[in-house]
């Protein structure tokens, strides 16, 4: 299985390319004053505006560093009305692909609190990596936010 590799803080994490639509150059979002922690606001794809989540503010409490390895990656996700939508997601060093077989990941014990979006982990000579789990990013804070945005545009 393909996944795309990225860091929070020194720590590696990887998406299943499935969920990937398009990795893209970080730009300046448009601001949601009043918007849920991570959400830190609307990038225009493709003639259309999505949500731009910080992973790294929403898992560290600290934003993405703006350096050139830094990405949007444009995911798809089931929104609470079924449809499939665009997130965009902020992530630092997105520089690789990797492939690993997915039943070399395990869970880890989730402890309460931890974020649902953290899945399972995979051991290798270079240490722990992580599967981020695209479809439980979003917290039902995050979930009612996007989806009253949806229904403004409409």
């Amino acid at each position: 299985m393909l996944f795309l590799a990225f860091n929070m803080g020194h720590d590696l994490y990887l998406l299943d390319v499935h969920q990937v639509e398009e990795v893209l150059p970080y730009v300046a979002a448009k601001g949601l004053p009043g918007a849920p922690t991570g959400v830190i606001g609307l990038v225009d794809y493709r003639g259309a505006p999505i949500p731009l989540i910080d992973i790294t503010l929403l898992a560290l409490g600290r934003p993405s560093v703006p350096v050139l390895s830094t990405r949007m990656v444009v995911t798809r996700y089931s929104s609470l009305d079924g449809e499939q939508r665009l997130l965009a997601m902020l992530a630092e060093r997105v520089t690789d692909t990797l492939e690993r077989d997915p039943s070399e990941f395990a869970p880890f014990g989730l402890e309460p609190g931890t974020p649902p979006y953290l899945g399972p982990v995979a051991s290798d000579e270079e240490g722990l990596t992580q599967w981020v789990k695209v479809e439980a990013l979003l917290s039902e804070e995050i979930r009612a936010a996007l989806l009253c945005q949806v229904a403004m545009s409409e």
